[in-house]
Order: structure tokens, then C-alpha cells, then sequence
């Protein structure tokens, strides 16, 4: 019999792993190996909702090959993601190996040397409650898809599909598209005076009161009025206030900051940049030093950060920047709350990994989600920007007019982690000075309705409303496009006509389903399932009991869309 056997998910962390483990025998699932049957509901509802689990079709050899190399191994070693995901891999692979060894379980949050030996060192058990957690969830997802899909096929057409997290993000975007059609613009004018002191350089100030009293013009006729009665007014200096404000950087990204930041700032949409950020932790060959994982653990809600690696990025600091770029104290980020905490914040394995440094061994997509991870983790320990604020109050007659200004005095973690921001440079003046009029100009404006979501937008949603997991975002907005129930315009999600006519049937036949809340609440339990604090077949009863009369009653209710046909978006 052969020495100890470490099985994974992917055959890249499994190369990367064998160029550090010797003595083992590495295995890869390519995946899930087990899963609920594709054409039938594979849950028994009626006895605790058992799942009935299948060999994916497709993964006979690879599961006949996991027995065959466990037969003559002494020691077991499960290593899938640290994840509920990979928690059930790991599951399932070891029913499949029935128990007949101690079977151990390895958390690699990052793949490095250190980390490697590390994890070897101190294994740990299956994490049942996370298994449950997973299975949970992917049972509430079966029940939802596999009972209103065909609902739909019926009433309205085939092909088309529900999701218990999908569908809810997919009423948002057409809520969000409702209330664009229904907004009425309103008209406003703004009064900007041009000024000059008698140091350049010249600058802008907008009226803001008259009489004391906020103002408010909404037409042109009042607008030129005012402009005609501040002709021949002097522009009296009446207050200079200075106030320096200290803007402190953001903390290492958590899933969902990372995928709306590669969103904004490199145009990657969700999917991409988890694809991406999963080759960067599973490793990427170095050259001479080998295959190396660039970053922790990509699926997490944490902004905890290691210790040593706080450490390592303060000599980072002080060595390449100097002392004035780094903070007395280290900055410790706190996290929300119902924030599970079980990994570290995304950052780089090793600041000394510079970006520049794996330039040569990655692509163009690698370097640019690397070099934005790399960056935000170095800058959420470097010293605060510091800017110097101006507002300067003047007095026209009985009007009241503002400028600020706001420049970079100390740029801090501002010298690496670049944002656009706009800065304005104010003159210097002194108060009862009397200022030079250039021209005074009355502008029209119109209320502008709520945006589109983008990516980006959707996901921040997604999170502050407690819809899905960050591990899922990915997958929820890739299936809302695919299925047609939503394009993009300019980058910007606008539901179809399909989409509509899908949600609405939805909402008004299974209003609990495709509630925010009700769904938000959902997310919370399958979070205390892990933490143990929640028997999972409770939490399915539960929603059962409500789902099982919404199903009952729109199967008698919902209307048939069917005859009448489909509203398309071609004009006739």
C-alpha cells in the first residue's frame, strides 16, 4: 500500500500542489462529482426532504480512478475550496470511497509553500454543517426551479426558468426600469457667478440662498430675474473656512467589492473576474520558483486580514515609500455584521510578488486583476490622504453665493491606489474683499431618473440587500442575460419584454418567493445552518409550507399567456 492520497477539485491546484508535496499521490474531481438527476426533482419531500444523489453523468471514470488510487493509499487527504461548494466535493467524494480509511480534510486558503505545509500539517475534519448549509441551499434552488419552470413551460412558453435568488434579482432590474418609464422630469435653474480676487486663478460660485433662506428657482422667468437684480450688486468675501479632512483607504476586497471594482475600473464583468481571480489563487508557473497561488481565497465576505501579512506589507511600505507613507498603527478594518468571516480578505500571497515581478508569466487579464488586488491591499495599510477643503461665502446684496475648493496636500495611500476625483483650487482671498464679476449665468437643468444598474451597481444591491452570496453573484447575473430575460445597453442592464412579463406572473403568483426580504432572511439561515445554530430540514419545512400554496394557488390561478402570444420589442 502506497502512501497518503490529496484529492482537489481542479487539475491546476493539483499541478501547483505536487511541485510542494512529496510523498502524495493528487487527485482532481474536475469538479462536482455528485448531484441531483437532471429530469426528475431528486428531492423526497415527503420523508425530510432526502436528496437523491447522483454520479454526474460523464464522471464514471473519474470517480472508478478516485477508488482505484484510494484502494492503495494509507492516508486520505480531501482538499477541495475551503468553501460550502467544496465542502460538498468533499462530502460526496468521501461517500464514494465509503469511509473504509480516516479520511482528512485540507483548507488551503492560499497556495503557497508556507501555506501548503502548513495545511498538511494541521488537517481537519468534513465540516458537516457547512455540507448541509450546501445542500440546503442547492435543494430550495431545485425546488423553486424544478416546480415553477414547468409552470411557466405551460402557461407562457418553453424553455423558460425560475431561480429562488435569479428570479428576485431579475424584479429588481425591472422595478428599477418601472420606475425610469414613470419619471417625470423637473425642471430647475442654477445661478453660477464667475469670479476672480485679485490673485488668479478664477473660479465659480452658485448661489445658494436669498434672504436667508434656501433657494429654490424652477423657472427661467424667475432665474433671469434674479440675474437682473444682481446687476450692479458688489460681490462681497462675507466667510473663509478652511478644514483639512483626512480620507483613510479602503480595506483588501472582499468577493462582491472585487467584482464591482473590476467592473468599474476594467469592464470585467462578474463571471470573468472570478474566472480569472480562480487562476490566480490555484497558481500560476513562475519560472524558477514554480507554480504559485498570487492570491488568498477569492470567495469571501471578510475584511479580516492575517497578521503577518499586515506586517509584511508595512516593510513593504516603509522600504519602497518611505515612512511618511506609512501609519503609526496598523489599520485594522472591521467587519458588517452576519459576516461569516471564515476566510481572509482577497490579497496577494506575498507584497514582494510585485506586479511588475509576474508581468512575464501572465496575461493581460491576469496582470490587470492582480495588479488591482496587489494595490488595494498594499494601500488599505498606507497613511491617509489629507485634503485642504475651502468654502468661501459671498455676499451679493441679498443673495448668497458658494465656492469650494478642495486640493491634495498629502496623497498618501492615494501615491498607489488611484481613483478619479475631481479637485478644485480656489484663489486665496480675504474675507470683505471685494471681487471682480465676470459674468453671472442662469443654467437650465431637468431631475434625472434613477440609472440602469451596471455590474457593478447590480452587485452592490445584490449585498446591501442580503440577495444571494458573493460566490453567486456571478453565476445569478450571467443567467438573467442567458435566458433573455434581460440585454445590456451602454454596459447597463434593461429587462426585455420577456423579463417582464416573467417577473410579473412571478410576483403576483408567488409573492413570498420573490420578495427581497423573504429571500434576505432565506441567505441568513442558510449562513446559520453552517454556524450550527439551525437544523437544516427546518429550514427547508418552513419554506416548503409557503411555497407548496403559492405553487397550489398558481396552478389555478396564473394566467395563460400562451394564446394571446408574446410581446416582443419590434415596432409594427
Amino acid at each position: 500500500m502506497k502512501g497518503r492520497l490529496l484529492i482537489v477539485e481542479s487539475p491546476t491546484k493539483a499541478r501547483t500542489l505536487s511541485k510542494y508535496l512529496r510523498g502524495f499521490e493528487i487527485e482532481a474531481t474536475l469538479g462536482h462529482i455528485k448531484d441531483l438527476p437532471k429530469n426528475t426533482l431528486g428531492v423526497d419531500t415527503d420523508h425530510n426532504f432526502k436528496p437523491i444523489y447522483i454520479i454526474i453523468p460523464g464522471k464514471e471514470k473519474v470517480v472508478k480512478r478516485l477508488k482505484k488510487v484510494a484502494q492503495r493509499s494509507k492516508e486520505i487527504y480531501l482538499g477541495p475550496d475551503p468553501d460550502r461548494e467544496g465542502e460538498a466535493i468533499a462530502w460526496h467524494v468521501a461517500e464514494e470511497l465509503n469511509g473504509k480509511r480516516a479520511i482528512k480534510r485540507e483548507l488551503f486558503h492560499e497556495i503557497t509553500p508556507k501555506a501548503i505545509r502548513e495545511a498538511i500539517q494541521s488537517p481537519t475534519e468534513l465540516n458537516e454543517n457547512r455540507f448541509n448549509s450546501q445542500q440546503a441551499r442547492r435543494i430550495l434552488d431545485r425546488l423553486v426551479g424544478y416546480k415553477i419552470s414547468p409552470l411557466l413551460w405551460e402557461k407562457v412558453k418553453r424553455g423558460l426558468s425560475a431561480g429562488r435568488v435569479q428570479s428576485v434579482a431579475l424584479r429588481l432590474v425591472c422595478e428599477r426600469e418601472r420606475a425610469i418609464q414613470k419619471f417625470c422630469p423637473r425642471e430647475y435653474w442654477e445661478i453660477i457667478a464667475k469670479l476672480g480676487g485679485q490673485t488668479p486663478p478664477a473660479f465659480e460660485a452658485k448661489l445658494i440662498q436669498s434672504h436667508g433662506k434656501k433657494i429654490n428657482i424652477p423657472t427661467e422667468e424667475q432665474a433671469h430675474k434674479i440675474v437682473g437684480a444682481l446687476k450692479g450688486e458688489p460681490f462681497l468675501v462675507s466667510k473663509v473656512t478652511f478644514d483639512r479632512k483626512k480620507r483613510y483607504p479602503p480595506p483588501a476586497f472582499t468577493t462582491s467589492r472585487l467584482q464591482q471594482e473590476a467592473a468599474r475600473s476594467l469592464k470585467f464583468t462578474a463571471q470573468k473576474t472570478m474566472l480569472i481571480a480562480q487562476q490566480l489563487y490555484e497558481g500560476i508557473p513562475l519560472g524558477k520558483q514554480g507554480h504559485i497561488g498570487l492570491i488568498t481565497y477569492m470567495r469571501t465576505d471578510s475584511v479580516r486580514v492575517a497578521r503577518f501579512a499586515i506586517d509584511e506589507a508595512r516593510k513593504f511600505i516603509n522600504a519602497h515609500f518611505g515612512k511618511d507613507y506609512l501609519p503609526k498603527a496598523p489599520h485594522i478594518y472591521k467587519n458588517k455584521k452576519h459576516v461569516q468571516d471564515a476566510h481572509e480578505a482577497i490579497r496577494p500571497t506575498s507584497v514582494y510578488r510585485t506586479p511588475e515581478a509576474v508581468a512575464p508569466y501572465v496575461n493581460k487579464s491576469q496582470y490587470a486583476l492582480y495588479e488591482l488586488i496587489w494595490k488595494r491591499f498594499l494601500g488599505s495599510q498606507m497613511s491617509p490622504a489629507i485634503y485642504d477643503q475651502t468654502t468661501i461665502d459671498i455676499s451679493a446684496g441679498e443673495y448668497l453665493f458658494q465656492a469650494k475648493g478642495s486640493v491634495l496636500a498629502w496623497p498618501g495611500f492615494k501615491h498607489l491606489y488611484k481613483e478619479k476625483e475631481e479637485l478644485v483650487s480656489l484663489p486665496p482671498l480675504k474675507e470683505t474683499e471685494v471681487l471682480k464679476v465676470k459674468e453671472i449665468v442662469p443654467e437650465q437643468h431637468f431631475t434625472k431618473p434613477p440609472a440602469r444598474y451596471s455590474e457593478a451597481t447590480l452587485i452592490r444591491e445584490l449585498e446591501e440587500k442580503g440577495i444571494g452570496r458573493p460566490s453567486t453573484y456571478a453565476v445569478i447575473i450571467s443567467t438573467i442575460l442567458e435566458r433573455n430575460y434581460a440585454g445590456k445597453e451602454k454596459g447597463q442592464f434593461k429587462p426585455t419584454e420577456l423579463g417582464f412579463l416573467v417577473t410579473d406572473l412571478l410576483v403576483e403568483n408567488f409573492p413570498d418567493i420573490m420578495d427581497v426580504s423573504f429571500t434576505a432572511h432565506l441567505e441568513d439561515e442558510l449562513d446559520e445552518i453552517e454556524e450550527g445554530k439551525v437544523r437544516w430540514v427546518e429550514t427547508l419545512r418552513k419554506f416548503h409550507k409557503v411555497f407548496k400554496a403559492n405553487l397550489k394557488k398558481a396552478q389555478e390561478s396564473m394566467a395563460t399567456i400562451k394564446s394571446s402570444g408574446l410581446p416582443t420589442e419590434v415596432i409594427c
